[in-house]
């Protein structure tokens, strides 16, 4: 019997779950950090918020997919 598309077995790291958890972290830990450190810059034009969202969100989105990843690394065999 062929194995379901959905079943994987994958050996090291699970990029997927990787993927997800640092899209969820991201959100849940990345958002209220952005929108403290929105309340001490002008942010008059939706320009300069969308700017200041993609030079405050990188960062904190690379460290987290950082961080997960070296969870996921040590952790989940």
């Amino acid at each position: 019997m062929p194995e379901r598309v959905e079943t994987t077995n994958p050996e090291g790291v699970d990029y997927g779950w990787v993927m997800q958890v640092t899209f969820v972290a991201t959100i849940v830990v990345g958002a209220p950090i952005v929108a403290l450190l929105s309340t001490n810059v002008d942010l008059a034009t939706w320009p300069d918020r969308a700017e200041f969202a993609i030079r405050v969100g990188a960062p904190i989105w690379f460290c987290t997919a950082l961080v997960v990843f070296a969870y996921a690394k040590r952790n989940l065999r």
